[in-house]
């Protein structure tokens, strides 16, 4: 065939292959011409972080939903990538993030994960559904994005609420002051887009996104900045466009396009800077009078939590410590309580009781707020708590400052991430140096700041000798010593040490931590003991096995056979509101066997219960093996794990409850000698930390004592930490017998 003839031939032949392409997309009920329509996606919904929520189409000048059905994790792979995000992580049915509104744009999506966009999946055909927005679909995306993900926006600037999706944004110092600050408070912010990182124009900039920005970093607040000392950079093609109140750059909204000169340059402005406030715990020690502004005791705290930032959501009312009802519980009132206690937006809002449960009132229900209350306690809420109960405790876990602790630490020679000995980095001769901590003195509150300032948990072990966790040989000279923590700080170098002046007695350095994500916390029922409380005389010659255990005053043993001891007996209900079991240090190897009681005690000290004055001397004691660790009873629908029969194993479950009751030898404190009056008493579970909790401020228990010879009461019983600093300062003698560390 001629060449002429040839080509005619082929442009029909393509028009033809042409038109069949686009006629695929008809019978699935796409509009003619679909293969050449664009769509955008963004997440959206209740109760959510930046990188999930309900999957929201934009197509055809309309916000739509996708529908559950045949939805499967390789559809919501493509949705998460379209995104900007490396993967998806799962996908929830039923309208998990709330229902949407508008058109069901897909349903019945058959994605291979490979597709490039979710129109390009096989469906009934664009907005051909017969769902309901019950069915609405939500994924969840992991946090990291695809390097060099270039975020293009295929829509018109005139439409709204399209997501900020970029690679990743920072604050950038550029004044010599801020570069050597540590957190950064103050910079350019930059957002990471096709691998490059750009200025954002100030031109639409408003107080409300610097807020958001800072709360994304860590900081509760934005100040003014001297804009005069800042250069023209390179810039980014779009706006800002943030309400205030969301909790990261990726929840704010596209502006319109930057207006940008020939030559780059923002048109009409400078690169937006911002400059951060930070929280009391974050701010530089200069900064005094920030710090002087907090000195009255807060309205709310968190409890439970594993790192700085996270935990359980407690209020102070009527001079009692509650907690938060989970009911609409969501990003915006948990961005409140964050801010409030001088952390950046909220990460996530957990409902559930996810940070363990509390004790007490359940001071607050239905918390809605705006996202610009001063504290959760100024938003709306229902005061009446009914049907909530602990297993719907809120909680929080908040955006903290990078502040480089964990670079400044490790945990080297074992088996996993999360074990290994410590090895601290430390200035010597100018150089920074790796090396160990000295082994005397380290436990459990040093070992549980470890875990926390690597971002890996709680402690579930601390270890003076490690032979067989080697180390970097390295970083075998002893770096740090006279190592005392409170269990509270942020990172190693914030505890009590020896500094520069190293002393090791014993020399060299195996300290080693064990780190877990979860861990027990015991607390005891006050009203069980104000409830059983009663004083018995015994005679002597019935206390031999309670003698032989320590468990009667030091008078007891020049006193005859027949003579009789008085006992202030009670009952003790030690519940596990933690997150893992409560298990002894000790292995079963090694438990001790005690012949007159017929059993073995896995810890030697479990509690410890004591008399004193209101002064605060202590007049009277006693202390409790662990007779028995075991599940007397538990919470409806958990089963008993631990049995201390036929040499079972010992523990507490979580949900669980041990109780020791007041007719079993040394559940007591031998008060023979007393003398009538007012006193505290007061009882200590693991006092010596051997196991490792997520809070011991509650292992406390405190009540009022009258004693007039003849009878006794027991009243006010609360748990520490239960009640406000002013109540508590009321309570004669309450602060002058706190359990210190060792």
């Amino acid at each position: 065939m001629p060449a002429a003839q040839f080509l005619p031939c082929c442009a029909i032949v393509l028009l033809v292959l042409s038109k069949l392409t686009l006629a695929q997309y008809e019978h699935l009920g796409y509009p003619p011409g679909y293969g050449d329509q664009e769509i955008q996606l963004r997440l959206a919904g209740d109760k959510r972080k930046h990188n999930e929520g309900r999957v929201e189409v934009f197509y055809n000048g309309e916000w739509g939903t996708v529908c559950d059905d045949d939805f499967t994790i390789h559809a919501a792979q493509v949705v998460c990538r379209e995104l900007g995000y490396l993967e998806a992580v799962s996908w929830s049915p039923s309208s998990k993030y709330g229902k949407g509104e508008g058109p069901i744009w897909f349903d019945n999506l058959h994605c291979t994960g490979k597709e490039k966009t979710l129109s390009l999946c096989p469906s009934n055909g664009i907005g051909v559904s017969d769902c309901k927005h019950s069915e609405d679909v939500g994924v969840v995306c992991s946090d990291k994005r695809i390097p060099g993900f270039k975020f293009v926006n295929t829509l018109p600037n005139h439409v709204e609420n399209l997501d900020i999706q970029v690679e990743d944004a920072r604050i950038r110092p550029i004044l010599s002051s801020y570069r050597k600050r540590i957190p950064v408070t103050e910079g350019y912010v930059e957002v990471k887009d096709g691998g490059k990182w750009k200025q954002i124009c100030n031109t639409e900039w408003t107080q409300f996104n610097s807020r958001v920005i800072c709360g994304m970093f860590g900081f509760p607040g934005e100040r003014k900045y001297n804009a005069r000392v800042y250069k023209k950079p390179t810039y980014w093609d779009f706006a800002v466009n943030c309400t205030g109140n969301e909790a990261h750059l990726s929840n704010c909204k596209l502006g319109r396009a930057a207006e940008l000169k020939t030559n780059g340059t923002c048109a009409e402005g400078l690169p937006v800077v911002v400059s951060c406030v930070p929280g009391r715990a974050f701010a530089p020690a200069s900064m005094t009078g920030f710090r002087k502004a907090f000195k009255q005791e807060p309205l709310v705290r968190l409890r439970g939590g594993a790192i700085v930032g996270e935990g359980r959501v407690e209020v102070l009312k009527n001079g009692e410590w509650g907690t938060i009802c989970d009911d609409n519980w969501n990003l915006l009132s948990a961005t409140v309580v964050c801010r409030e206690l001088g952390f950046g937006t909220a990460k996530e809002a957990l409902s559930g009781g996810r940070l363990g449960q509390g004790m007490g009132p359940v001071h607050m229900n239905e918390v809605e707020c705006s996202g610009f209350e001063k504290s959760v306690t100024e938003c709306f809420f229902n005061k009446e708590s009914v049907g909530c109960s602990h297993e719907e405790d809120a909680a929080v876990r908040c955006n903290i400052p990078a502040m480089g602790f964990q670079e400044r630490l490790r945990l080297s020679g074992g088996h996993n991430p999360y074990e290994g000995r410590v090895e601290v980095m430390v200035e010597r001769n100018g150089s920074l140096v790796w090396g160990t901590v000295c082994s005397e003195g380290w436990g459990t509150m040093e070992a549980m700041v470890v875990c926390r300032q690597l971002g890996l948990g709680f402690a579930s072990n601390a270890f003076q000798e490690t032979w067989y966790w080697p180390g970097a040989v390295s970083a075998d000279p002893v770096a740090m010593s006279g190592v005392r923590c409170s269990g509270t700080e942020m990172s190693l170098s914030q505890c009590l040490h020896h500094g520069a002046h190293l002393s090791c007695a014993k020399g060299g350095g195996r300290n080693a931590a064990g780190c877990s994500v979860s861990a027990p916390d015991l607390v005891l029922n006050p009203q069980v003991v104000e409830q059983t409380t009663y004083m018995e005389d015994r005679p002597m010659f019935m206390l031999q096995c309670a003698y032989e255990e320590n468990c009667l005053s030091s008078t007891s043993g020049q006193v005859p056979a027949n003579s009789y001891r008085r006992l202030l007996r009670f009952s003790s209900q030690i519940h596990n509101n933690g997150q893992s079991d409560f298990r002894p240090k000790a292995s079963r190897n090694s438990w001790v066997w005690h012949d007159c009681h017929r059993h073995y005690h896995s810890m030697e000290v479990f509690t410890l219960y004591d008399l004193f004055t209101l002064n605060g001397t202590k007049v009277a004691e006693g202390h409790k093996a662990s007779f028995c660790l075991e599940d007397s009873e538990c919470d409806e629908g958990i089963e008993k794990r631990y049995e201390c029969a036929n040499f079972g194993e010992q523990g507490i479950t979580v949900g669980c409850w041990d109780t020791y009751r007041h007719d079993i030898d040394c559940q007591w404190i031998d008060i023979t000698e007393l003398k009538p009056g007012d006193y505290i008493f007061q009882v200590v579970i693991n006092p010596n930390y051997e196991v490792p909790e997520s809070d011991y401020t509650n292992n406390i228990l405190k009540c009022r004592c009258r004693y007039d010879g003849h009878r006794v009461w027991m009243y006010s019983c609360h748990n520490g930490g239960s009640l406000s600093t002013e109540t508590e300062q009321a309570f004669p003698g309450l602060l002058n017998n706190q359990v210190t560390h060792r």
